[in-house]
Order: structure tokens, then C-alpha cells, then sequence
């Protein structure tokens, strides 16, 4: 019976999860007129509440069509997005990985302090620092551009305490082994660290991405110019009586997010198995 109740509980549960997901893929299938009469409480700025419709009395793919064929500013910003997350991805795996590598088994002084500094900087929020970092662009010439919202990412300390729980679990009998067969610092890391942190990177990139695909904060404060948004702050730009333009690129702007979450799951989960493996 409490089984059961469980397993109806988590349906609903899941049910209200994804609905937003459902609802937005039938509003980018429906037409303007139709789509208008379920949104004109919202739209008109009318009384009442929005229609629930599950499937469209007329499907349509103009919606698309015009988005993808017709907006060329849409693709200008879902390739700014791309730049974006692929930049600071990349520049997280060249800094970020031997980072968390020196901070889980490397022997140098103050190196619990200054993780402990590292981790505190994690809980400030972006309002905290973002004078700081305004001032930090502008004396390096980068404000309004993608490299200055890049290098402020590349240095995130989220993905190096992700990937630093990993290193942690590496045996320091396995590492110390390496080093007794005359294995540098660095051959250490290459052949023994980057193996089994794997999980952790991987687990690190995909968190990374779903993150800075969405990024938002950044590149409001410090994007000015339009050509250089990302969908992210394209998408609030759209005016509500353009509801079908906004389903649609919404749609389409969570596809990426989609494909490469499910490419990563299994190393997600391999990665939290993983955490909870010690020596």
C-alpha cells in the first residue's frame, strides 16, 4: 500500500516537473491565432487565466520556419551562446583540472587554507563581486566582450571543488606507487589522475555546460552590444505578442542543453558512484 502510494506520489511529482516541458513543445507547434486565444489572458493583459490546451487543434511548423529561416539575429546568438560555453569549458579543462589535481594531492604549503579560501569564494554570490570584476575587465579592455565573460567563468571555483572530490578519492598508495617508479609530478597526474578523475571532469563539464549555456548574469552586466548576447538574453527580449517566436527558439534552445545531459547521465552517475569510493 505505502509502496504504492510512493510510486503515485513521484508520478505527480514527475508529472509537474515536466509539464512545462510538454506545454512548451505544443505551443511552438501552434499557430499565432490559436496560440493567442489560449494566451489572452497573458498576452491582452485580460482577466481570467491561460487555457491548458494538450495538443494543438492545428499543428504547424511556421513557428520554426520563420525562426529558423527568417531571424538571422536567432542563430547570431545561439552561436554566441555555443562560443561561450565551448570557450569557458575548454579553458576550465586547461586551468581548472590541475587545479583541483593540486588541491586534492598536492604537498605544498597553506594547501587546505587555501582551499578553504577557494571554497568560501564559491558561496559569494555574482552581486558580491561584480563591482570587482567590472573594474577588473575594464582595466584589461574586455568589458563588452566574449573573452571578458570567458575569463571571469574559466576561473569559476564550482568545477574545481567537483573535480577536486574526485582527485580526493584517488589511493594515496596508488600515487605514492607511481612516484616510487620514478614518475614525475606531472606523469603522475597525466597517467594515474586524469584516469580515474575522469568521471569527475565529465561530471564537472556537464554541470558546467547546462550551466553557462544559460548564462545570464555576466553577460547582462557586462554585454552591452546586442550582436554579442546569447540566448539567454535573447529570449526575455522577445515581445509577448511574438508568444509563437518565443516558444519556438525556447524549444530550440533547450536541445543542446538536452543532448549533451544525456550524453553525459551515465558519467554523472558513474561520477557520484564513484565520490563515494575511498581507499
Amino acid at each position: 500500500m505505502w509502496k504504492k502510494m510512493c510510486v503515485l506520489l513521484l508520478a505527480v511529482l514527475a508529472f509537474i516537473a515536466v509539464y512545462p516541458v510538454c506545454f512548451l513543445l505544443t505551443g511552438s507547434l501552434m499557430g499565432g491565432g490559436e496560440l493567442k486565444e489560449d494566451l489572452r489572458a497573458v498576452m491582452d493583459a485580460g482577466s481570467g487565466y491561460v487555457r491548458i490546451t494538450w495538443l494543438p487543434r492545428y499543428p504547424t511548423l511556421r513557428s520554426y520556419v520563420e525562426l529558423l529561416l527568417d531571424s538571422p539575429g536567432f542563430f547570431v546568438m545561439f552561436w554566441n551562446s555555443m562560443r561561450l560555453a565551448v570557450g569557458i569549458l575548454g579553458g576550465q579543462i586547461i586551468f581548472g583540472v590541475p587545479a583541483a589535481w593540486g588541491f586534492a594531492k598536492g604537498t605544498f604549503p597553506l594547501r587546505k587554507t587555501l582551499f578553504t579560501v577557494y571554497i568560501l569564494l564559491m558561496m559569494m554570490p555574482f552581486q558580491v563581486l561584480m563591482l570587482s570584476d567590472h573594474l577588473l575587465l575594464d582595466g584589461l579592455h574586455l568589458l563588452d566582450t566574449h573573452r571578458g565573460i570567458i575569463l571571469l567563468s574559466v576561473f569559476s571555483t564550482f568545477p574545481v571543488f567537483i573535480m577536486y572530490r574526485f582527485f580526493d578519492g584517488v589511493p594515496d598508495a596508488l600515487v605514492e606507487a607511481a612516484r616510487l617508479d620514478g614518475a614525475s609530478q606531472w606523469q603522475v597526474f597525466f597517467y594515474v589522475g586524469l584516469p580515474l578523475g575522469s568521471p569527475g571532469i565529465i561530471s564537472a563539464l556537464v554541470l558546467g555546460f547546462l550551466e553557462y549555456w544559460s548564462l545570464l548574469e555576466p553577460p547582462m552586466a557586462f554585454l552591452k552590444s546586442k550582436d554579442l548576447w546569447p540566448l539567454s538574453l535573447y529570449l526575455p527580449s522577445i515581445d509577448v505578442g511574438d508568444a509563437k517566436a518565443a516558444f519556438a527558439a525556447s524549444v530550440i534552445a533547450l536541445i543542446p542543453a538536452v543532448f549533451v545531459f544525456l550524453a553525459g547521465q551515465d558519467h554523472l552517475e558513474r561520477g557520484i558512484a564513484a565520490a563515494a569510493v575511498k581507499e
